[in-house]
């Protein structure tokens, strides 16, 4: 018997072990052997400085980055003498002749840039730190971590009985990456610390026992690099001995050794560089100097929480938990590993505080990690997608602060992009195509084909209105209202009559890099473009009346709104992409453009729009699922609309696959340091994916917030903590066997909340319920009604399935809290 209740006692103890073990790994990326690449390196970020950690025992390397060493120097490209060129394209179009009109908008803006123009500069790496150790080529025990909860990457393992043990930063308060070096036995540090960078123009130099490295950015096309900047390395010893040589640094015999890299720039603006690298780079490193190590620290954790933990996920974890992130990876698609998901969204969440701070750039392509001079698609900011993909959690997962860097860059390109409204379009306001970079250009990228796309100011100044939706913040909507103004002048302008004189629509343009004919993607009236078109009206009318703006201007863009073309479901019964029936059923396009209107807009709703709603579905089911992994981010969003979970979930299991070793194609997957692959990488997917486990779980358009909208069946159990909804509610959600069991609803603003759940749940609480009626009084919950849908007569609907539903409205007070439990 008392065998027995020794074993029961030392089961229960190993799950309690088991159990702490698990929980303490919830928030970290563990491996057991170092990065062999950069896809395995782990990127630690403050929105300024980004490095990729590879761990190594003999040699730790870190490749750097710095937001603002990009290619070229000021200025635009916006060609000059083309709107001609322009009219010509239209009259073809309108006259049917596809082809011809394709060809002349490729040779007024041919695949490569002319001599006078750039098609946009690339964001580039400063170079590497290494750091090489003698003796640790044999070591066991090895652990590598990314802890995304304090922002704090380490290493550990044994060498000859002594443990060695490195912590690294990206200091969020002194602009500093920190490097600390330990070990249990004293005197056991022996290093030497030099640096490498591909820039053409450098020197690599040590200085008063400090590493310095300096350079120039890249000339690119007809633009000479003009980014100077300035890298310095100092550490800081307890004990041993610290000597230099021409290039490098030595220590030896040290106990301890924190290391603080500082790197700057002379870049002040898109349009000034007259900064001082050399007094930033002192002023930086001083402020760090100053501090112990254990300060510093703690002061970066401490800040970075203030966003992170703004927003908590559970749910619940397995015997996966206990082995290492790449081989959860490999593992996800046949083993249950609710805990990973959980990661993943969270992982979301991290690089998008490492990589956007107010004050910084907005997150580029890959985030601010990158490692080559000329890296895929320049690593630039592409607007027909990934940079809106990028900043797509910074509201509904409780960051609006991130969002600050893409509110200022618009800003700046509400400037720019007035010369290519006024010398392309002979148009007021201000307007971008599909590309822009750190020089605010607005002008055609990539050519005709790709390029001729007008509508980047368009998608980016949804952000501008949804930023509003969320917090009710009339100042913010007040400085940003000319920038709205500006881009509905622009549309206002640049509209033409189709050739049946029903409609105005954007001409010439295309559905984002897709082809209706081979070769042929230009044309007019796209579904895409009437959406974004539909959202810069009726955002601007919204707008000025909440500022008592423009009433005129209103009438003259109300007008207009009510001339753009209404949706169309097609012979297949999909979405149409054009304004023509030209939808094929075998086209696996990455971009499902269209489908705008679904998400991020909110034109097209299950409860309000179900023939739509059927034929955006029909639309995805004809473009499959496996993709690049940005467009399978997008996936996850669009299925959560349509309110299939188990759809959403899949997308999240096919891009929780192993990313190819290949860096061509269009096959999606992550690597083992859970980044996003196209491949290659791009961080706009972990972001897409993050957004979309945030609108399974909530969504608040509509003229509703819907609680649990789309749980999978892989998460029965689980809860979150923080998310946000629109009309400034910050929402937790609790959940046990598929069931809502708790719901607590934070009010910052007040008013009326109006909330979807499922019609078995019966809410208990002291706030009184009543059954909804008519529209939402509540002013950020305000629905723009849509032209019903032009249908072809040859369109079998078979009709949507509506999950059965209850909606309740109660009134909120400024900063109440109320509690919702189930009977």
């Amino acid at each position: 018997m008392l065998k027995i209740i020794q074993h029961k006692i030392f089961l229960l103890t190993c799950g309690i072990i088991l159990s702490v073990f698990v929980q303490a790994q919830n928030l970290k990326l563990i491996y057991n052997k170092p990065a062999e690449n950069w896809n395995e390196a782990l990127p630690i970020g403050n929105g300024k400085l980004g490095a990729m950690v590879f761990g190594g025992a003999s040699q730790e390397h870190l490749q750097l980055n710095e937001e603002t060493i990009w290619a070229g120097e000021p200025g635009n490209n916006v060609p000059k003498n083309t709107f001609d060129s322009i009219q010509k394209i239209r009259k073809l179009l309108n006259e049917n002749k596809f082809e011809d009109a394709q060809k002349l908008s490729n040779t007024t803006y041919p695949r490569q840039a002319p001599k006078d123009l750039n098609y946009g500069m690339p964001y580039q790496t400063m170079g590497d730190l290494f750091i090489d150790f003698k003796g640790h080529e044999n070591f066991k025990n090895y652990t590598r971590t990314l802890d995304i909860e304090k922002a704090v990457s380490a290493v550990s393992y044994e060498v000859n009985g002594v443990t060695f043990r490195r912590e690294i930063f990206a200091s969020f308060v002194d602009n500093v990456i920190i490097i600390k070096l330990s070990s249990s036995k004293k005197g056991s540090l022996n290093f030497c610390i030099n640096a490498s960078t591909p820039h053409l123009k450098k020197s690599i130099f040590t200085e008063k026992n400090q590493l310095m490295i300096t350079g120039t950015s890249g000339s690119v096309d007809n633009k000479i690099g003009k980014i100077n900047f300035k890298t310095v390395a100092v550490p800081v010893l307890k004990g041993g001995k610290l000597t230099s040589t021409k290039d490098q640094l030595e220590i030896s015999g040290a106990d301890e050794v924190v290391i603080y890299l500082s790197i700057a720039t002379n870049f002040k603006k898109y349009n000034d560089i007259s900064g001082n690298q050399d007094a930033r780079v002192s002023e930086y490193l001083q402020s760090a100097l100053n501090k112990k190590y254990e300060a510093e620290l703690k002061a970066h954790i401490e800040k970075y929480q203030q966003y992170f933990k703004r927003v908590s996920l559970d749910l619940g974890t397995t015997e996966q938990a206990r082995k290492t992130t790449d081989t959860r990876i490999k593992e996800f698609a046949t083993s249950k590993d609710p805990d990973l998901v959980a990661l993943y969204f969270q992982f979301g969440r991290y690089l998008l505080i490492s990589s956007s701070q107010p004050g910084t750039q907005p997150a580029n392509l890959q985030g601010i990690w990158n490692d080559q001079l000329n890296p895929a698609w320049d690593s630039k900011y592409t607007v027909n997608i990934n940079t809106e993909m990028n900043y797509w959690p910074a509201e509904s997962t409780n960051l609006s602060e991130m969002h600050e860097p893409l509110f200022d860059m618009i800003q700046d390109l509400s400037v720019t992009g007035q010369e290519s409204a006024k010398e392309m379009y002979h148009a007021r306001g201000w307007n971008m195509h599909h590309n822009t970079d750190l020089w605010r250009i607005t002008g055609i990228v990539d050519g005709g084909f790709y390029g001729m796309w007008p509508m980047g100011g368009a998608w980016l100044t949804q952000h501008l209105w949804n930023h509003y939706l969320y917090t009710g913040d009339k100042e913010f909507l007040k400085k940003y209202y000319p920038a709205l103004k500006g881009s509905a002048l622009f549309y206002l302008d640049v509209l033409q009559k189709d050739p049946s004189k029903k409609y105005l629509v954007v001409s010439p343009s295309m559905s984002p890099e897709n082809t209706y004919f081979k070769s042929v993607g230009i044309t007019a009236g796209t579904t895409m473009d009437n959406q974004l078109v539909f959202d810069v009206f009726t955002n601007f009318i919204n707008a000025s009346k909440v500022l008592n703006e423009n009433k005129n201007l209103s009438g003259e863009v109300k007008s207009a709104l009510n001339k753009l073309p209404p949706m169309q479901i097609g012979q297949h019964a999909q979405l149409q992409e054009w304004l023509k029936d030209m939808d094929k059923t075998d086209d696996k396009h990455r971009h499902i453009s269209h489908l705008y209107g679904l998400f991020p807009s909110g034109q097209i709703s299950p409860f309000r729009n179900p023939d739509l709603t059927e034929a955006a579905k029909n639309s995805m089911i004809f473009r499959g699922d496996k993709s690049t992994g940005w467009s399978m981010g997008w996936k996850v969003n669009w299925w959560a609309r349509l309110l299939d979970g188990n759809r959403a979930f899949k997308l999240i299991s096919d891009q929780l696959t192993p990313a190819p070793i290949d860096n061509k194609g269009e096959s999606g997957g992550t690597y083992p340091n859970l980044l996003d692959a196209h491949p290659p990488f791009q961080i706009d997917g972990n972001f897409g994916c993050t957004s979309g486990i945030a609108e399974m779980l909530l969504q608040s358009y509509d003229g509703f917030m819907y609680i649990l909208p789309a749980l999978p069946d892989a998460l029965p159990n689980g809860n979150i903590k923080g998310l946000k909804a629109r009309g400034g509610f910050e929402i937790d959600i609790e959940w046990r066997n598929s069931q809502l069991t708790k719901l607590t609803i934070k009010s910052t603003l007040g008013g009326n909340c109006r909330i979807r759940v499922a019609k078995n749940i019966n809410l208990k609480s002291k706030t009184q319920l009543k059954n909804s009626t008519g529209e939402n009084p509540n002013e950020y919950y305000q629905v723009n009604a849509v032209k019903a849908p032009l249908i072809s007569e040859k369109a079998e609907l078979k009709g949507f399935p509506m999950p059965e539903t209850q909606v309740f409205d109660f009134n909120t007070k400024k900063n109440g809290v109320y509690i919702f439990e189930t009977k």
